[in-house]
């Protein structure tokens, strides 16, 4: 066992004791199923700044997207770190104030609540809570992220790796919640913040001769690699592309249960500000280390490692242990960690609180006209964190062993359907009052059904989709999401002041 190996090991194993730490801390605070939604300790909003930033910019841009970009160039690069993230700092300026005034009005623990209690629904929140499941697939493509590097590290097989990782990732999350949340996505922000500088400063050699040079270099491997447009490839091949559909699916990225409901651990109004100016500036250096895509393109040209092929998904974990000397690897493999872990934690923690508050405590209430007592769903979320790991971990399984081009392709085309389905009825619950239940419903369901059915019949008569074996969900998420736009504002048009439901009105 070399010494990368041997230093891995170590990092990881005092990795894995000071998060239980931080969560035994937390935990101790955990009375109720509202502590463990949005905690019970008056945070720094520079603290929950950072822990926007880390659960916002995950395993996906630290180790996923730099895939794309070593595989399809400075179209990828632009579309993921110019594009998509201009929007989503647009959208979360303008709907983080109203969203968090309305949600602690109303005292929301969710996202499917704020929705359901905005328009005074328990249908909406019900309907909101199914969608959730959706997210289990950006679950899935943290967890496959996190054991490609894990595997790489510590010299383990992929499998026993992936088990390993949903027992201690699940299992930590059934005590945590918010409380211990922020502490760990803080600490792990601060690390990814240094390591995202070592990936970013890495290929500091390829500018030897300046920028020029540099995009000279990717020419002279594949000229593809160095234009706006990559013609060649499935996901960047145009403006709509690279610019239309990366920017719409940045306005509306922010409308997941893990980002959105950040803004409700502050406890003051006068905290917002401060809040997403520290989370933005750390999120926009996050999005920067897709470049060590290129860098890792110019290092292995074909794309091969001692004769073997570097799929997608494996191309920051190659670049990772032949790149660093051991003791900056390890360190930079920390980094990776924490990238994957700040979300998952996110993820875990929103799911279950909107499987079990939202999904089951409504559909219990609505069939038995009994409410069911905190302490019983405090003990439930556990058991659904429980199913949630099981179904985790068989569905990143499929992933490692059968993906479709990569994890990041399954991923989206369930989380983009469901911020796709929550755009409307977010943004027209934040700015227009007299908002009409039907526009928020009509909205979702034409989102859902536009989404998934062009993206699964689409290639029978939309060109983007004809003779192509990689599908490009950000097409699907981009239209579907300008087709509810239309049909909510029709609705809204065509309903509002006839007496449909005008929550907070």
């Amino acid at each position: 066992m070399d010494e990368r190996v041997v230093a891995s090991w170590a990092l990881i194993v005092c990795y894995a004791a000071v998060i239980v730490l931080l969560v035994v801390r937390g935990a101790k605070r955990n009375k109720s199923v509202s502590d463990y939604a949005l905690g019970n300790i008056a945070f720094s909003p520079v603290a929950v700044g950072l822990a926007l930033a880390a659960s916002t910019t995950s395993a996906a841009t630290f180790i996923i997207n730099p895939g794309f970009v070593a595989y399809y160039g400075l179209s990828a690069v632009f579309a993921l770190c110019v594009a998509l993230p201009f929007a989503m700092f647009l959208s979360l300026i303008v709907l983080t104030h109203g969203f968090r005034r309305y949600g602690d009005s109303v005292k929301a623990l969710t996202l499917s609540q704020w929705v359901g209690r905005r328009y005074q629904s328990r249908g909406l929140a019900v309907f909101f809570a199914f969608l959730a499941l959706l997210l289990v697939t950006f679950i899935v493509l943290i967890l496959v992220g996190l054991t490609k590097v894990l595997a790489a590290s510590l010299d383990l097989n992929e499998s026993v790796v992936l088990a390993a990782l949903v027992v201690f990732s699940f299992g930590y999350m059934m005590f945590g919640g918010a409380n211990s949340m922020v502490y760990t996505n803080t600490v792990q922000a601060l690390i990814m913040l240094v390591v995202a500088v070592i990936l970013i400063l890495s290929g500091y050699e390829f500018f030897a001769g300046g920028i020029p040079h540099f995009i000279e270099q990717l020419r002279d491997i594949d000229p593809s690699l160095a234009t706006l447009f990559n013609t060649s490839s499935p996901l960047f091949r145009d403006a709509f592309e690279v610019v239309f559909c990366a920017m719409v699916v940045g306005v509306a990225i922010v409308c997941q249960p893990h980002i959105i409901t950040k803004s409700l651990l502050l406890k003051e109004s006068r905290d917002v500000n401060r809040y997403l100016v520290s989370g933005m500036i750390v999120q926009m250096i996050f999005f920067m280390v897709v470049v060590a895509g290129l860098y890792a393109r110019l290092r292995f040209p074909d794309l091969k490692y001692e004769g073997h092929p570097i799929g997608l998904d494996s191309v920051i974990s190659t670049y990772l242990v032949t790149e660093f000397s051991w003791y900056v690897g390890v360190f930079v493999f920390l980094g990776l960690i924490s990238a994957g872990m700040s979300t998952l934690e996110g993820l875990i923690q929103s799911m279950s609180i909107t499987i079990t508050n939202d999904l089951v405590r409504n559909i219990h209430e609505q069939l038995t006209g009994r409410p069911l007592s905190d302490r019983f769903l405090f003990r439930l979320n556990r058991y659904v964190i429980v199913a949630l790991a099981l179904l985790s971990f068989c569905l990143a399984y499929w992933q490692l062993v059968a993906p479709n081009l990569s994890v990041a392709i399954f991923a989206q085309l369930g989380v983009y359907a469901f911020f796709a389905a929550a755009f409307v009825p977010v943004l027209f619950g934040t700015f227009l009052r007299d908002t009409p239940r039907i526009a928020a419903t009509a909205a979702a369901v034409t989102a859902i059904v536009v989404h998934f059915g062009l993206y699964y019949t689409g290639d029978s008569y939309f060109p983007y989709f004809e003779d192509v074996s990689v599908k490009n969900p950000a097409i699907a998420a981009a239209l579907a999401i300008s087709a509810a736009s239309l049909v909510g504002g029709g609705c809204y048009l065509a309903f509002r002041g006839r007496g449909d439901s005008l929550a907070g009105s």
